[in-house]
C-alpha cells in the first residue's frame, strides 16, 4: 500500500501519460485536500487516510469481454451486468477497483456521433473538449473529497450526445470495489447538447471487509437548450464503505434534468444531487430512496437552485430506517431574485420500522422574489398496525406483510427505473428487509 503524497500522484499521472496541465491540477487538488477539514455537518467521517489503497489497476481496458480475466467476468455476470448490456443497453462501462476494465459502445452510437468513453480515454482522444467541461461545475476546492477526487481521479464515464440526438436505450456504468480499504475516485462528465436526450444508469456494489473503503466520485452534467437527461443510480455498497459523492447538473433554457437516486447500502453516505436551473423554463426533478439499517448513516437529499425565470423543480425523498439505522433528508431549494414566476415542491416521507432508528428532515428553503411559489411537506410514520393486521389476516407472515408495505412505500421510485432495474431493486430490498 503506497502512501498518499505528491510522488504517488506523479506516478499515477505518468502511468496514464497525461498532459502537464492535468498533473498540475492533481497536485493543486492534493494541496487543497491537505488544507481542508471534513464537512461540519452530517454524519461523523472517521477515515484512516494512512490505511487507504488509493490506486489499484487490474488489467487494461478492453472492448472484448473475453479479454477480461475470468474471475472478474464471473463477478460481473453474477451481478447481471453483461446480460443487461446485451438486452437493454446501448453501451456499458464496467469499472473494477480504480480503472475501467471493460467498455463497449454499439455501432448505433458511433453512427449518431455519440462519444461514450472512459474519462481517461476521453482526455487522450478529445483533449480540448474534455478540458472545456472538466472542473467547471464541481470545483476541486469545494470540499475535502472533491479535492481528493481531483488529485486521484481515475475512470468514470465521458459522454457527449450531439444536438437533436435521441438514444433508444440507456447507457450504463457499473462500479465495483473488491479490495480491502480501497479508495475509488471516478470522474464522470456528461454533455447533452441542444435538443438531445440521454438516459444513463449507474450501479455500485462492494465486497464487505473489516476495514473501511472510500468512494468519492464527482459527476458534472451539462443539459443544453431543450435537452433532457435522466441519471439513475442504484447503490448497494457494503456496510464498510464511506460514500461521499458530489453530483451536479446545469440546465439551460427549456432543458430538463432528472435524478433517480437509490441508496440502500454503505457505512456512511453523504450525497445531494443538484440542479442549477439557469435557463428560462428549465426543469429539475429528483426522486430518491434511502434505506438505513444496522447502524448505517445515510444523509442524502437534493439541491435545486432556481436562477432562470419560470423554472420548476420537484424533490421526492423516501426514507426507511430500521435496527439503529439513521436515514436523513438534507436538501436546499433556492429561488433567486432573478427566477421570477418559478415553482418548487419538496416532499419527504419516512417510515420507521422500529423504536431504535432515527430520521430527520433538514431542509433549507429560500425564496427571494414574491412571484414564485415553494411548497414543502414532510411525514414521519411507523408501519400502519391496521394495514399490517389486514395483510396478516390474509395469511401473510408479519415479515412478509412489512416487506409488502415497504415495497408499496417506494413504488414512486420504482416506476422511474427501467424494468430490469426495478426487478433488481425488489430483490435487494427483500434481502435487507
Amino acid at each position: 500500500m503506497e502512501t498518499l503524497n505528491e510522488e504517488l500522484i506523479k506516478k499515477i499521472s505518468k502511468g496514464k501519460k497525461e498532459p502537464k496541465w492535468m498533473l498540475e491540477f492533481r497536485l493543486q487538488s492534493y494541496q487543497k485536500f491537505l488544507e481542508l477539514d471534513n464537512p461540519d455537518f452530517g454524519p461523523k467521517i472517521d477515515i484512516d487516510f494512512a490505511n487507504i489503497n488509493y490506486y489499484k489497476k487490474v488489467g487494461n481496458s478492453t472492448d472484448n469481454w473475453k479479454n477480461v480475466s475470468c474471475d472478474i467476468r464471473n463477478k460481473f455476470k453474477a451481478l447481471g451486468v453483461i446480460d443487461a448490456e446485451e438486452k437493454h443497453l446501448s453501451g456499458v462501462t464496467n469499472q473494477y477497483e480504480s480503472e475501467v476494465i471493460y467498455h463497449s459502445g454499439k455501432d448505433e452510437l458511433k453512427d449518431k456521433g455519440v462519444i461514450f468513453l472512459s474519462s481517461d480515454d476521453a482526455l487522450k482522444q478529445y483533449p480540448e473538449l474534455f478540458k472545456e467541461y472538466f472542473n467547471n461545475l464541481v470545483k476541486y476546492d469545494e470540499n475535502k473529497y472533491t479535492a481528493l477526487n481531483g488529485a486521484l481521479w481515475s475512470g468514470g464515464s465521458f459522454i457527449y450526445i450531439p444536438p437533436h440526438t435521441k438514444l433508444d436505450r440507456p447507457l450504463q456504468s457499473y462500479f465495483r470495489i473488491d479490495s480491502i480499504a480501497l479508495g475509488q475516485f471516478e470522474r464522470t462528465i456528461i454533455i447533452v447538447d441542444e435538443g438531445a436526450e440521454l438516459s444513463y444508469i449507474e450501479g455500485c456494489t462492494a465486497e464487505s471487509h473489516s476495514a473501511n473503503s472510500l468512494h468519492a466520485g464527482v459527476v458534472e452534467i451539462y443539459v443544453k437548450k431543450s435537452a433532457k437527461c435522466k441519471y439513475s443510480t442504484i447503490q448497494n455498497w457494503s456496510n464498510d464503505v464511506y460514500n461521499l459523492v458530489t453530483k451536479r447538473a446545469i440546465v439551460l433554457e427549456d432543458g430538463k434534468m432528472e435524478w433517480v437516486d437509490g441508496n440502500i447500502g454503505s457505512k456512511v453516505t453523504m450525497k445531494y444531487p443538484s440542479c442549477i436551473l439557469m435557463g428560462k423554463k428549465a426543469v429539475g426533478n429528483s426522486i430518491s430512496i434511502a434505506y438505513a439499517k444496522d447502524y448505517q448513516e445515510l444523509d442524502a437529499g437534493a439541491k435545486m437552485i432556481h436562477i432562470g425565470e419560470e423554472t420548476k423543480s420537484n424533490i421526492i425523498s423516501k426514507s426507511i430506517a430500521s435496527t439503529h439505522g439513521t436515514a436523513n433528508y438534507r436538501g436546499t431549494t433556492k429561488i433567486c431574485e432573478s427566477a421570477k414566476n418559478s415553482y418548487a415542491h419538496i416532499k419527504c416521507d419516512t417510515i420507521m420500522l422500529d423504536d431504535e432508528s432515527i430520521s430527520d428532515t433538514i431542509p433549507k428553503n429560500v425564496v427571494l422574489n414574491d412571484s414564485s411559489i415553494l411548497e414543502h411537506e414532510a411525514t414521519v410514520s411507523k408501519i400502519s398496525e391496521e394495514k399490517l393486521f389486514y395483510l396478516m389476516s390474509k395469511g401473510l407472515t408479519e415479515n412478509k406483510a412489512k416487506e409488502l408495505l415497504v415495497m408499496g412505500f417506494i413504488d414512486d421510485f420504482k416506476r422511474e427505473l427501467p424494468m430490469e432495474y426495478a426487478v433488481e431493486l425488489n430483490r435487494l430490498m427483500r434481502e435487507i428487509s
